[in-house]
């Protein structure tokens, strides 16, 4: 298998959590890694971590594009960055796939240009596997695209239903439409029309879904415009942190309570572990003909080897190209054929 590129200089701990997590991955789940960034750098902090696995290898990028850098800007100037060179390993085959913890924009942007889109894909999509009674729901988009037209909420629908069966092992994924009731009259114009043109469509759709329902396992893909997605995201983590940071406050109070905390621990760890963000790693961008996932900027070195394994795995599962051989020569559907009739 070919090893996962991974933007070393990208994120706000890096490079000492990337390379932590490199490291974690190839010696725990025996990933391959292809370490990018400075390599002196790079090459320091590795000592750290001697014995350094095999798997692990430097390449040298001269130049970093730093979290609050506009990413159009640094995108045409710093051609030789560390998230520029992680793709371009992709698209010449030396790597199977790409993860950045950096610049969320620049990494979209950037393997946008060099990787391309599926074709038929207009914008690509940020899908993130969020928890849920059911085991897990994909939600996307997260953030690519905030302004969405019902074509783009189509083509999310179809390929977070193909994400969902492999990474969560769905046979017939249920995809629901985010909104604000359950009625097919209920939302604002784009969900309006963007419903029967779902329903029109080879993947098991089921109307409209509420914001409660995501968390209850009523679907396993959600589907939103990047706007609402990325609020969604960003609210449920920090829902979760309050959450967490509440109950050791109150276990902590008290000798009776710490004793029901010691017992209650393994389920308490379970449960943190299922709405850590960490324990996903970070967002496939779907639609670009390449695996790319981006983490959080805050990654820990557990996020970093989460998002490695999780790249591998997709990766070795083939879902981009499966994605490339469900939409390439085919006629266009009436369905498809609608879409564009509404976008003129």
């Amino acid at each position: 298998m070919r090893p996962v590129a991974l933007d070393a200089m990208g994120g706000d701990h890096a490079p000492e959590a990337t390379v932590a997590g490199a490291v974690r991955a190839a010696r725990e789940s025996g990933i391959a890694v292809l370490l990018v960034g400075h390599r002196r750098e790079l090459e320091e902090r590795l000592e750290g971590h001697a014995p350094v696995p095999d798997q692990v290898e430097v390449v040298h990028a001269e130049t970093t594009i730093g979290m609050e850098e506009s990413p159009g800007p640094a995108l045409l100037r710093k051609r030789d960055s560390s998230i520029f060179v992680a793709i371009d390993l992709v698209k010449e085959g030396r790597a199977s796939a790409v993860v950045s913890m950096g610049n969320s924009g620049a990494a979209m942007g950037a393997a946008t240009l060099r990787l391309g889109l599926v074709p038929g894909v207009d914008r690509p999509a940020l899908a993130m596997v969020m928890p849920s009674r059911g085991g897990g729901v994909v939600v996307l988009d997260c953030g690519a695209v905030v302004d969405c037209r019902p074509q783009h909420l189509c083509d999310f629908a179809q390929m977070g239903s193909m994400y969902a069966h492999h990474l969560l092992h769905r046979d017939s994924p249920r995809v629901g439409l985010l909104s604000v009731g359950s009625e097919e009259s209920k939302g604002n114009t784009v969900t309006k029309k963007a419903h029967p043109l779902l329903a029109k469509l080879p993947i098991n759709f089921v109307g409209n879904v509420e914001g409660h329902e995501i968390a209850q396992g009523e679907v396993d893909v959600v589907v939103c415009d990047g706007f609402v997605g990325n609020a969604i995201l960003k609210a449920t983590e920090g829902y979760a942190e309050l959450f967490w940071n509440m109950l050791k406050e109150r276990l902590d109070v008290g000798w009776w309570r710490r004793v029901g905390a010691w017992l209650l621990r393994p389920t308490l760890h379970d449960i943190s572990r299922q709405l850590n963000y960490a324990s996903y790693g970070g967002a496939l961008l779907v639609g670009v003909k390449g695996i790319c996932i981006i983490g959080h900027g805050r990654s820990t070195p557990a996020a970093v080897s989460s998002a490695l394994c999780m790249a591998s795995r997709l990766a070795d599962q083939g879902v981009v190209e499966e994605l490339i051989a469900s939409r390439s020569g085919t006629e266009m559907s009436a369905v498809e054929s609608a879409v564009g009739q509404d976008l003129d």
